[in-house]
């Protein structure tokens, strides 16, 4: 197996997908930076890659013997990058990376039924250094589970 045939079929399945599923995938909270890239977490990626590259799932046993670290395998796999931008890119250079996204989106005679766009509310979840710092704060305010009892003497 050519390692980079791999790869570049990885990388178009993966580019495929998040483009067929743009809509939902940039707004879900799986995204990371690693390495200075904003990109959806290595846990999501190997497990959609799983579903996408039957290649894959046959060597992923052995890679991650090699290394267990989920970033390093995405990585070594050349998908530490942002597809969003990635995909903006060659949109605007008017190239689509779906060659046929009505066949794409299409099950059957049926197509896929997708969530509705929520454009008119916009929810704003915390960032994680929020998070870790409401956590932080509530560390220090612990009084433990018994009452502040004075000391008799």
């Amino acid at each position: 197996m050519n390692t980079e045939q791999l790869r570049q079929s990885v990388r178009e399945k993966w580019l495929s997908y998040y483009e067929n599923n743009r809509e939902w995938l940039s707004r879900l909270g799986v995204w990371v930076n690693c390495e200075g890239e904003r990109r959806p977490s290595s846990s999501f990626i190997l497990a959609t890659l799983s579903v996408l590259e039957p290649r894959l799932t046959q060597l992923l046993p052995l890679i991650v013997d090699l290394s267990s670290n989920p970033d390093r395998i995405v990585v070594a796999l050349g998908l530490n990058f942002n597809p969003e931008d990635y995909l903006t890119e060659h949109d605007s250079a008017g190239k689509n990376l779906s060659k046929d996204r009505e066949t794409s989106n299409k099950i059957g005679k049926g197509q896929i039924k997708m969530l509705p766009s929520s454009n008119d509310t916009e929810v704003r979840l915390p960032s994680a250094q929020d998070v870790v710092r409401f956590r932080s704060r509530q560390d220090e305010y612990c009084q433990g589970s018994r009452p502040n009892q004075e000391k008799k003497d």
